[in-house]
């Protein structure tokens, strides 16, 4: 089968060809209709010899859907061409997070050497693909796979960092979105969807913006200085209750808790890093910053209800899986409206 593999430290993916994987006990056998791609690769790509863990060659692909293929010996209850979508990150099964559905929190996963596909197992960048337990498949029922794939990361990530913080989301809040690309476009509706708060978005991009602005965004500001004093004057000086930073370097570090509010969230969910001041006279008081990863198996299944009723869309970009070194291309130079999908 054809697959786009990460092969070689600093190289750009190919497409290869390798052989049909079989499901063992307990696994299934999705045949791909489509795969998602995430910056996430690409960070994992632009890591040294020294800092890449996840295994060579890599086939890519952490957002998945497909049908049902082939039924590995003792799996039971899944019918073959049922649609589904892949719960990317994988667990144990048996610790007490994993007995929530917080599978993303697992316990045990390191030790055991569960990872999730295309992110050390191998992924949906693929004609086929194999699923460690049925457990990790939620049906797409009706949703069209190329339009939703990226729902499983784009979708899920930005829920669950929203989710929690919802409390703080009532009438007359303001949420902050800095960066309007893949995770933030869909965070935006989100938002719109589940809160009743005043979304502000912050990009570098005009594009971004105004894409912004189209899914839902109440404001749009360029993402640099001026938009802390944007948000004040929006807020009474008060600032906003919640800053998502789909970014997540220091300069959107920095901005966001210029304009966090007394008893804000400030939360990090771009893979990249920084630092912030804390303490009795550092401000706010009785912000919290949070750094969650993707989400809760459970809330992929909200997720997918929010596409279903039309209240969120995730723009798409559509590649074949021999065009999909292409699309990572225009993801690294920004040239993505949305998500790229690759349809094998």
């Amino acid at each position: 089968m054809k697959a786009l593999q990460y092969r070689e430290i600093g190289s750009p993916p190919e497409v290869v060809e390798i052989d049909t994987p079989e499901p063992g006990p307990g696994e299934v056998r999705l045949k791909i209709t489509a795969a998602g791609v995430c910056h996430s690769d690409e960070f994992i790509m632009s890591l040294d010899e020294e800092q890449y863990v996840y295994g060579l060659p890599l086939t890519l692909g952490h957002e998945g859907a497909g049908v049902v293929d082939k039924l590995g010996e003792g799996v039971s209850g899944l019918e073959l061409g049922t649609s589904v979508a892949v719960y990317g990150p994988w667990g144990c099964g048996f610790c007490y997070a994993c007995s929530q559905g917080h599978e993303n929190y697992c316990e045990n996963a390191a030790d055991l050497g569960i990872t999730p596909p295309g992110l050390g197992a191998p992924g949906a960048m693929a004609e086929y693909l194999i699923v460690d337990s049925s457990r990790h498949l939620v049906p797409l029922r009706d949703l069209d796979p190329v339009q939703n794939v990226s729902l499983t990361d784009a979708g899920l990530t930005p829920y669950h960092a929203i989710k929690n913080s919802l409390p703080k989301l009532v009438p007359g809040s303001t949420a902050v979105v800095i960066g309007a690309g893949g995770l933030g476009h869909v965070a935006i509706q989100m938002l719109r969807a589940v809160s009743p708060a005043t979304v502000v978005a912050l990009d570098v991009s005009d594009d971004k913006l105004q894409l912004a602005r189209e899914v839902g965004a109440h404001h749009a500001f360029h993402s640099d200085d001026s938009a802390i004093d944007e948000v004040k004057a929006l807020t009474g000086g008060l600032g906003a209750t919640a800053v998502f930073d789909f970014v997540g370097i220091q300069a959107t570090m920095t901005l966001g808790q210029a304009m966090i509010r007394v008893g804000g969230d400030q939360v990090h969910v771009g893979v990249g890093s920084g630092s912030l001041p804390v303490g009795m006279l550092d401000k706010p008081y009785e912000a919290s910053v949070r750094s969650p990863y993707w989400g809760y198996r459970h809330e992929l299944f909200e997720v997918l209800e929010l596409a279903r009723t039309g209240a969120v869309h995730v723009e798409t970009e559509v590649f074949s899986l021999d065009e999909a070194p292409r699309a990572y291309e225009k993801l690294h130079a920004g040239e993505l409206r949305g998500r790229a999908v690759i349809v094998p």
